[in-house]
């Protein structure tokens, strides 16, 4: 094939220093090569420059390994030229094997070979065979220098040859995966600019200094200088850059530090493709006098991120789950597929982690592993230490808190607090105090982290020390501790440290408390904060504030259908307050109330009777029988009599509460006009049912007023008139109220809400009874497709819209 052909270098991400290589060797021949490192910029359609670059003309493959694995595009590529009988000239960098339909193809090596032979391999393979010269060859002596190395340009030498100057760590052989993070690095490093430097930022054992040190390996090839300088002491890079300076002969032994780094800094400018890399700079404004420049190339690792300025921030996170199990897989080969994925899962495929755990599954099984693990993390992340980290994944947690709590106490005791709470971001910035609850002003005062609940600046000021230490991500004003490291931490954590912590993650908790569950202002802040309050053990609530968000954390979940869920949170708040303040206790009630409530919700009428009843006579004995308290579990209680069949007692009950609520609240307060609603229904049952209308429709038109149209106790109130309004025969109003209904609870609660599908439901029925069947069997065929999903199949709400269904399926449609 003449010089002057368009090339396309297809290779695979773990391969670029190759590929770079062959793409700078055929230029120098001059051929015109694409390469999409060198071609594609971000943004462009990938698969359009492939097809665009595919169609131009031949295509050199780099058969490795990595070039087949079916989950890249190479397939896609060698794939379409072989379809198309079009050129592919393949080049093995590795030994490796072909899939059956390329083996037939001649592939020569370029690996094991020097730099001269692999050159005139590959230019040899490019051009085909020579057959006979038509004119006289010329003479060997004459010279030879290509297109590129005519105007002075130096290419890089092949790929794996060490430069002279060079004290990188020895290669990790167990290192896997990363090849579009080293492409990413490659490509900010050679982007042009005339000292390049790029910062691989993440937190402590996610495997920067691994990365680097593959980058610096993988590439030595394009580098006549490569210099590897321990950066976490800012006083001693002086030294290990002296020591380059005498390296290149820039000085001699005997120079003092500082003439030696200047003679360094005017080496560097003068000298192309060099690489500095700094392992584990923390500040980097302590670091930034060191940055060389010139033409070269310098690499940093860090659990800082806050690199802008001085370098190209590059985040390092976990491996993905394919590479965690690979990498456990190839060091532990015995070990199962699934096995893996359980250890990379738990283990949140953290390479530090994963490569200590493979030390230790030599000696001991995977559940036994998993078990110890969930038993105490600390101590078996300090197991099986590689040689290739220097900590241990709990060393380096340890010493990396004992860093935070000597620059910012404060910041270290939000760290502990979070520890005891979810693996999920939680929402410092969120967290407020109410300067009229004094409870609360105490309970912050009784903490440690009563300043980053008061004060703005704090709260910013800690949150940038937990960005900076790297054992956090921080982002949004949110904090989001890692699941392994949350685990190590909280184990390493004395029993003083961790009951401070408690008070602490208390204060942060109640700081964070949106408000009533049942008010729809609140509702929008809550889902964040739900992990949180159902992960803390129920102990480490130690105020009351923190126990009633809590409470009203279940609550939230209970108004939306997941009573099953939080039902066993609910039983081990009550059990773990009845323990340790005693079943008298207010606090204590407030876990027994919520807990009938999911009782009641998933069927279990007894269980949730005894305990309102429990709670009912208590309050009595203690505050009286018009306290609010009092009086709100017997409304509660009454609904729990209805539920039982015991009507009669339940309208006593009730007809009571609702006097009494009336004399001490008022007519027109909330609680008042709620246990009215509730009467109506028993009334109803009772056969009263123009009794049970006049006193919902009262009710009702005092909420509007109340509480508004839109709230969720005057819609509750709003459809159970429709119901009373049908009942009575007047289904046309029932109909335009139903509907008015279902239309303010869509938009309040959202359409799959349990209280609007009991709407839908019954509206459903209301249209049948008018003769509108076919709209009737609609929106029931809607309702109950989405309470089987909400719901389940065997709720109740579920199995009576089933029935309804049935029924509108009827060829009378009765």
């Amino acid at each position: 094939m003449p010089g002057g052909a368009r090339v396309f270098v297809s290779h695979a991400g773990a391969d670029l220093a190759w590929a770079e290589w062959v793409a700078w060797q055929l230029q120098d021949a001059g051929y015109e090569v694409e390469l999409d490192a060198w071609h594609w910029g971000a943004g462009e359609n990938f698969v359009r420059n492939m097809d665009r670059a595919l169609a131009a003309g031949p295509m050199v493959a780099l058969f490795s390994s990595a070039y087949f694995d079916p989950e890249r595009w190479t397939t896609e590529e060698w794939t379409a030229k072989l379809a198309g009988r079009e050129k592919l000239i393949p080049l093995r960098i590795e030994d490796c094997a072909a899939p059956p339909m390329l083996r037939a193809l001649i592939a020569p090596a370029l690996f094991g070979l020097r730099e001269e032979k692999a050159r005139a391999a590959l230019l040899a393979a490019v051009e085909g065979p020579a057959g006979s010269p038509r004119v006289s060859p010329g003479f060997p002596g004459e010279g030879g220098a290509g297109r590129l190395r005519s105007m002075g340009a130096t290419g890089p030498r092949l790929p794996g040859t060490l430069p002279r100057v060079w004290n990188v760590p020895a290669r990790n052989a167990g290192f896997v995966g990363r090849d579009e993070l080293l492409v990413e690095v490659r490509a900010r490093l050679a982007g042009g600019r005339a000292v390049a430097v790029v910062a691989l930022d993440g937190r402590g054992g996610v495997g920067k200094t691994q990365l680097a040190a593959e980058y610096a390996h993988r590439f030595c090839g394009e580098y006549e200088l490569v210099w590897w300088v321990r950066a976490e002491d800012p006083a001693l890079i002086p030294g290990q850059l002296a020591f380059l300076a005498v390296e290149t002969g820039a000085a001699q032994p005997d120079t003092p530090t500082g003439k030696a780094l200047q003679a360094l800094g005017r080496e560097l400018r003068s000298r192309a493709r060099w690489l500095v890399v700094f392992d584990n700079a923390e500040n980097p404004a302590a670091l930034a006098d060191f940055v060389p420049s010139g033409p070269g190339h310098v690499l940093i690792t860090s659990r800082n991120p806050d690199w802008h300025g001085v370098a190209s921030p590059l985040d390092v996170d976990v491996l993905a789950r394919r590479e965690s199990t690979d990498l456990l897989r190839r060091r532990t080969p015995w070990l199962a597929e699934a096995d893996a994925g359980r250890l990379a899962q738990a283990l949140d495929d953290l390479p530090l982690a994963l490569v200590q755990a493979a030390a230790v599954l030599t000696t001991t099984t995977v559940d036994d592993y998993l078990a110890m693990l969930a038993d105490n993390a600390s101590e078996v992340t300090d197991e099986g230490r590689p040689r290739d980290y220097r900590w241990s994944l709990a060393a380096q947690i340890r010493l990396s808190m004992q860093r935070l709590r000597a620059q910012d106490p404060e910041a270290a005791e939000v760290m502990n607090a979070c520890a005891l709470l979810a693996p999920e971001p939680f929402a410092l910035h969120a967290c407020t105090r109410q300067e009229d609850d004094e409870a609360s002003q105490e309970d912050d005062e009784a903490s440690s982290v009563g300043q980053v609940v008061a004060d703005r600046r704090t709260k910013s000021r800690v949150l940038s020390a937990l960005h900076q230490h790297g054992l956090a991500r921080v982002a949004g004003g949110s904090l989001h501790l890692h699941r392994l490291t949350q685990a190590v931490l909280k184990d390493q954590l004395t029993a003083e440290e961790r009951a401070r912590a408690a008070r602490n993650a208390s204060a942060l908790l109640a700081a964070a408390y949106p408000g009533k569950a049942q008010d729809p202002e609140t509702w929008p802040r809550w889902p964040s904060l739900l992990p949180h309050l159902l992960t803390i053990d129920p102990t480490e609530l130690v105020t009351a504030d923190a126990r009633f968000a809590a409470c009203e954390a279940c609550l939230y979940l209970l108004d939306r259908g997941s009573a099953p869920a939080v039902l066993p949170r609910l039983e081990s708040l009550y059990q773990a307050w009845k323990a340790l303040l005693g079943p008298g206790n207010p606090q204590t009630w407030w876990a027994v109330n919520y807990l009938a409530m999911a009782s009641t919700a998933v069927g279990d009428h007894d269980r949730a009777y005894a305990l309102h009843r429990d709670l009912f006579d208590r309050q009595r004995r203690a505050y009286g029988e018009d306290d609010p308290d009092t009086l709100a579990t017997a409304s509660n209680l009454a609904i729990r009599l209805a539920e039982l069949g015991r009507l009669e007692e339940a309208v006593e009950l009730g007809e009571d509460a609702l006097a009494r609520r009336r004399r001490v609240l008022g007519e027109g307060h909330p609680d008042t006009l709620r246990t009215a609603s509730n009467l109506a229904v028993d009334l109803a049952e009772l056969g009263r049912v123009e009794e049970a209308r006049r006193l919902t429709e009262d009710a009702h038109a005092r909420q509007r007023r109340v509480l508004g149209e839109n709230h969720p106790h005057t819609l509750t109130t709003a459809s159970n008139l429709a119901i009373r309004l049908a009942e009575l025969g007047r289904v046309e109003e029932a109909v335009e109220l139903g509907k008015d209904a279902l239309a303010r609870r869509r938009r309040v609660l959202g359409n799959d809400h349990p209280d609007t599908l009991i709407t839908a439901s019954n509206l459903a029925v209301d249209l049948a009874h008018l003769g509108r069947v076919e709209e009737a069997r609609q929106l029931s065929e809607d309702t109950l497709a989405q309470q089987r999903r909400v719901l389940g199949e065997d709720h109740p709400n579920t199995l009576i819209a089933t029935r309804l269904l049935d029924s509108l399926q009827r060829p009378s449609g009765d």
